[in-house]
């Protein structure tokens, strides 16, 4: 039954709208320092096929800020190799955007998709057949758990290819980007969204707060009044 149909009941609409929702603590984004990912971006045996896929895929993910999706249906035709190699990614609503790979990951990519057809996946499984994203969840989590045995710290976070996409946004953040060039770079709509990552990471927290640090202004004030209390003292 609709409100126009029982008017008598607009006003006890109104008023069970207006009560406020219950506010709840927001989940911890979890990201890598760079010890951690490049810990992670090692554990693959690269001497292996799969462990060749493996740190391709890890270092794309890093590389691009890829939303995992986004690397399971990325095909051949998507990256582009050359003196500008480049991966064109295709976001929520099918909106494109580019993101330019460095040397290394360009490097990987083209060895894995060598005489492969145009249309097909880049990422694929031990039977062919393109990664899903419970492949690729999977795939990072043997990364993280090998890397584990050598940084400690990575057992205190829980880690998946949303947290790598993390990674890339801080430390493009703490590289010094332009925080609009990473919301393109991330595929964001809103700047609000990336904002987030200026707002979590506390390295440049502290960066800000050393260069506005006031010790030694006070150190300072406190040295020149010390010879005037001095000379009051004599006077007495």
């Amino acid at each position: 039954m609709a409100i126009g149909d029982s008017p008598q009941h607009v006003t006890w609409c109104a008023d069970v709208r207006a009560i406020p929702f219950k506010k709840t603590a927001k989940p911890v984004m979890t990201y890598l320092d760079k010890p951690e990912i490049d810990a992670v971006l090692r554990a693959p045996d690269q001497r292996t096929e799969q462990g060749a896929r493996d740190h391709a895929l890890l270092l794309f993910l890093y590389n691009t800020g890829a939303r995992v999706d986004e690397a399971a249906h990325l095909t051949v035709a998507d990256i582009t190799l050359g003196s500008t190699p480049s991966a064109r990614l295709v976001g929520k609503g099918r909106k494109t955007r580019y993101c330019p790979l460095w040397p290394a990951t360009a490097a990987v990519i083209k060895r894995l998709v060598t005489d492969r057809a145009p249309h097909g996946e880049v990422f694929l499984n031990n039977r062919g057949q393109p990664l899903t994203r419970f492949g690729i969840y999977n795939l990072v989590q043997r990364a993280v758990e090998r890397a584990r045995a050598t940084i400690p710290s990575l057992k205190a976070k829980r880690v998946g290819p949303h947290s790598v996409r993390h990674t890339s946004a801080v430390h493009l953040l703490r590289a010094g980007v332009d925080i609009n060039t990473i919301r393109a770079w991330l595929g964001h709509v809103s700047l609000d969204t990336t904002n987030i990552y200026a707002e979590v990471d506390l390295e440049m927290k502290a960066k800000a707060l050393a260069s506005c640090d006031i010790s030694d202004e006070v150190t300072v004030r406190r040295r020149r009044k010390q010879p005037d209390l001095i000379g009051f003292l004599h006077r007495l």
